[in-house]
């Protein structure tokens, strides 16, 4: 009988050391399998910062790769600024906190923003190089620039307005020349804007890439304070929008004024030319994407507590 009882018992501390085993094993199994997904997840943000800090890099230096006859200093100061601006993108995308970039886990908006910016400075430093090292390329993108430039050219309008910021002994050439790249960028900055905003049509921005963290892609927004969040969301994005469709008209007639009893602006430096121009245009293309962005977060709210209203729940009976 106590042989017996021992032979079960055996048995039982048998099984419940199998029992330990194979949890412990999955345990492990599950943890080691954590531990990689975290370890990946942290090697594709490195990546993926340091792969968008290179592109800026790229885009600050373009102009002065493509422009000849820049100076040693001016290389160097380009080379700073890149630099600065590089280990800027890489900190704010190497970590899962908020920073100062909006948007950040809200892709395409940072995309379609940075290839806008990139595109127009591109463009611009190809037009520049046509009159210091003209080529086949830089002709024809030349040629289709004055077309862009004399088309945009009408009374009131953002290209005419922008040529108002040069001195007034200007030349032919000079207005010329700002002519043709103040029409290339605003024209770029134009499709950009546009593409995006069927980009946000075509595939349900920002939900399709499940929640958005207002925390992390709205740093500046707090929506603990000031009233209904979606009223404040919609208010912000009138005046962005307001903003970016003002911009064009306003920043001319803030320089001519600001440069009253000083020295007025020249943009016959290739350098300055593309810099100046590229803010003027990219500016108010940014604010209406902000605008846009925002006033679809808000409609993605109202329609989330429609559906949480709509919703019974759970434990509750009609009255």
């Amino acid at each position: 009988m106590q042989t017996e009882r021992r032979h079960n018992l055996g048995k039982i501390e048998a099984a419940r050391h199998n029992v330990r085993g194979k949890l412990g094993t999955r345990t492990r199994q599950w943890i080691a399998s954590d531990r990689f997904e975290e370890g990946k997840a942290v090697v594709s943000r490195l990546t993926g910062a340091a792969a968008r800090a290179f592109f800026v890099m790229v885009m600050i230096i373009t102009p002065s790769v493509l422009l000849p006859g820049t100076g040693a200093d001016g290389k160097e100061m380009v080379a700073l600024v890149a630099l600065f601006a590089g280990a800027l993108t890489f900190t704010e995308y190497k970590t899962t906190y908020p920073g100062l970039v909006e948007f950040r886990d809200a892709p395409p908006f940072n995309r379609m923003r940075f290839l806008i910016l990139f595109f127009t400075v591109f463009l611009l430093a190809v037009i520049e190089k046509n009159e210091l090292a003209p080529t086949s390329l830089t002709r024809l993108i030349s040629a289709i620039g004055l077309l862009i430039g004399n088309a945009l050219d009408f009374p009131y309008s953002p290209v005419r307005l922008a040529t108002l910021m040069m001195t007034q002994g200007s030349d032919g050439a000079q207005v010329a020349a700002v002519r043709t790249a103040a029409g290339v960028a605003y024209l770029v900055s134009a499709l950009g804007l546009a593409y995006f905003v069927v980009l946000l049509k075509m595939n349900s921005w920002p939900s399709r890439n499940g929640v958005f963290n207002v925390w992390i892609n709205l740093p500046t927004f707090d929506p603990t304070t000031g009233g209904d969040v979606v009223a404040r969301l919609e208010r912000d994005a009138r005046i962005n929008i307001a903003f970016g469709f003002l911009l064009p008209f306003l920043i001319p007639a803030v320089v001519k004024i600001g440069a009253s009893g000083f020295e007025p602006l020249t943009l016959t430096a290739p350098q300055t030319l593309i810099w100046v121009l590229t803010a003027w245009s990219f500016l108010p293309c940014s604010l209406f994407m902000r605008g846009i962005a925002m006033g679809k977060i808000a409609e993605m709210i109202r329609e989330q507590r429609k559906l949480s209203s709509a919703m019974p729940r759970s434990g509750f009976q009609p009255a």
